[in-house]
């Protein structure tokens, strides 16, 4: 089934919290952006994403950490379509080395994962 892939870096502008810490609410939304091109690109329609079903938040996100965000298609009903995502870290700021150190890791991490339903009336379909 159909899958995709986000990868970016989080800034000084997606932390939240103390520390540089990133909330999880934008894993949520780095989800939905995949969830949206997931369905255009099977059916022509950014749809509407009605329900996660399950969230898991495995490990802290902070600035500087790139991420790669995955999403696949797992069910295709009349009108709804399931799906799973997992965002990953693959690259880790170093501060104790300097501002602009990172390491790309030998193991990547996941952060969060999730699935959920989006749907997409008939109508609104190529």
């Amino acid at each position: 089934m159909g899958e995709v892939s986000l990868k970016l870096r989080m800034s000084a502008k997606d932390a939240h919290y103390g520390g540089g810490l990133v909330d999880g609410a934008k894993m949520l939304a780095l989800f939905g952006d995949v969830a949206t091109e997931l369905l255009i690109r099977e059916v022509g329609d950014e749809g509407l994403f009605v329900a996660y079903n399950d969230v898991s938040f495995t490990a802290p996100v902070h600035a500087g950490d790139f991420l790669e965000v995955v999403g696949k298609i797992t069910k295709r009903g009349n009108t709804s379509f399931g799906m799973e995502f997992e965002a990953i870290r693959y690259i880790a700021p170093r501060p104790d080395v300097n501002d602009s150190a990172a390491d790309v890791l030998e193991e990547p991490v996941v952060v969060a994962k999730a699935s959920g339903t989006c749907l997409v009336p008939k109508d609104r379909r190529r």
